[in-house]
């Protein structure tokens, strides 16, 4: 690894994953470089989804993750699913509160928190969308509106598993030069995705993980091997 401490944003060294004495990922190293999009590839069943669970802090580990801020400290996450319950009456704008004020949303929210969720609606293309309930949302509708949510507050690292997995093209499309457009102006961004073209055509750096890291560096290198092609489904 050669990047000076000031030019990374996470590292897990040596990081393993256990569960009932089985290894789900086991001795995995790498630097997710500041300002970068970084996505993990590998198998199913690879441990993708259980790495990201570890750095969001949801599980325990052994070895070491290692955080270097420099700004807000913030991590934004967006999961591959997010199921809805129809019968709850929660519109966008409730969903998007629910963490920014003290009092419930049920009795009202304040100037402020409607502000900010126009914001961050308009950040997402889905302006004027306030009062729609989440059980009625597209999946590409949901996943901008999870999106949103994981702006804010504005985080200094993002995480999303599969983000465009089941959204139609031009959702698909959106979220990639939205993701794009984030790392541009200064966002880290870690993500999962099993789509070697979208890999191809946003990522800067790949790590191929099958429960240990097989590979990793610059797309090209990486994925110009046909060994690491075949791992892919």
């Amino acid at each position: 690894m050669t990047e000076g401490t000031e030019d990374w944003l996470l590292e897990t060294q040596r990081l393993a994953i256990h569960r009932n004495r089985e290894a789900l990922v086991d001795d995995v190293s790498m630097r997710i470089g500041r300002s970068s999009l970084h996505v993990i590839v590998g198998p199913n069943g690879a441990g993708k989804s259980t790495l990201l669970a570890a750095v969001l802090g949801l599980i325990p580990f052994d070895g070491h993750i290692v955080l270097n801020w420099r700004q807000s400290g913030a991590i934004g996450y967006v999961p591959q699913t997010f199921p809805v319950d129809p019968t709850l009456p929660v519109t966008v704008e409730d969903f998007l509160c629910l963490s920014r004020q003290r009092r419930p949303v049920c009795l009202g929210l304040s100037a402020q928190s409607h502000r900010t969720v126009a914001r961050l609606l308009g950040r997402v293309g889905l302006s004027g969308l306030e009062r729609r309930p989440l059980a009625v949302l597209s999946g590409g509708e949901l996943r901008r509106v999870l999106l949103a949510h994981a702006l804010d507050p504005e985080p200094e690292l993002l995480i999303l598993d599969e983000p465009t997995s089941g959204l139609d093209e031009a959702a698909a499309q959106w979220l990639e030069e939205t993701l794009i457009t984030l790392r541009s102006g200064g966002h880290t961004i870690l993500m999962v995705s099993h789509d070697l073209d979208q890999v191809r055509r946003i990522a800067d750096r790949v790590t191929v993980l099958d429960r240990h890291v097989v590979a990793e560096g610059p797309v090209a290198d990486v994925l110009a091997e046909a060994s690491i092609r075949s791992l892919i489904p």
